[in-house]
């Protein structure tokens, strides 16, 4: 389907299920199907960073978040940040936890100190913008590079989500700066059924079953890509 605007956009990651986002970089799949320092294979007035909440994808990340509440978005590839649909996420769910909850891999050592700080501060908020879980969590400049990288790490886990985002305020209540990214837990944010549903997938059949749907999608997929972009 050729992209012309948001309702496009929306359609076609319903009907695919998950994507990269900014393009196929990954030659994966991506319902953006060019990088954003290529020119659109088509004739489209979809462009990043024009402001249009209709054409603009850097626009549609967060406004799929307030408009929608069936579609997440977070770093889930590579690292990366990308969308899955409701239906298609405890397929992923069952793959990256396979079956343990936090507490289970912070025990066995893989998911890190810093990790647990994050995740303990977002448990006690509910919902919580990035500035504010480096204050309330009392992480210093110093901590930055740790941080980012659990940050990171438990969006890839699937414990935490993007939630929206949120303008700073000053002490006097007054909005300043650039807008601050909004997490929450994947339970807050779809609901504690969406676990219940992952635990009744089988880890080899939830990966069978998104590998059928890459190259439905991309049936040129390299196979080593498919199994990095589901499992990593």
């Amino acid at each position: 389907m050729e992209l012309k605007n948001y309702n496009d956009f929306v359609n076609s990651l319903l009907d695919a299920g998950f994507s990269m986002d900014g393009g196929n970089s990954e030659g994966v799949f991506s319902v953006i199907s060019w990088n954003w320092d290529e020119a659109p294979p088509y004739d489209t007035p979809v462009r990043r960073h024009t402001g249009n909440p209709e054409t603009d994808p850097w626009e549609w990340r967060i406004r799929v978040l307030d408009e929608r509440d069936d579609i997440a978005y977070a770093k889930l590839f590579y690292k990366k940040s990308g969308y899955i649909t409701k239906e298609w996420y405890p397929y992923f769910l069952a793959v990256r936890r396979g079956g343990k909850n936090f507490m289970d891999e912070y025990s066995d050592g893989t998911m890190s100190h810093f990790a647990k700080r994050i995740y303990d501060v977002i448990i006690e908020n509910e919902t919580l913008p990035l500035h504010a879980i480096k204050q309330i969590g009392g992480f210093s400049k110093e901590d930055t590079s740790k941080f980012d990288r659990a940050l990171v790490d438990l969006q890839m886990k699937m414990y935490l989500t993007m939630y929206g985002k949120q303008q700073m305020l000053s002490k006097k209540g007054e909005e300043y700066g650039w807008s601050s990214t909004v997490f929450c837990t994947v339970e807050r944010y779809f609901g504690k059924d969406i676990i219940e549903k992952a635990d009744k997938i089988n880890e080899r059949e939830a990966t069978e079953k998104i590998t059928e749907q890459v190259y439905s999608l991309n049936p040129a997929a390299d196979p080593k890509k498919i199994t990095k972009f589901i499992k990593s």
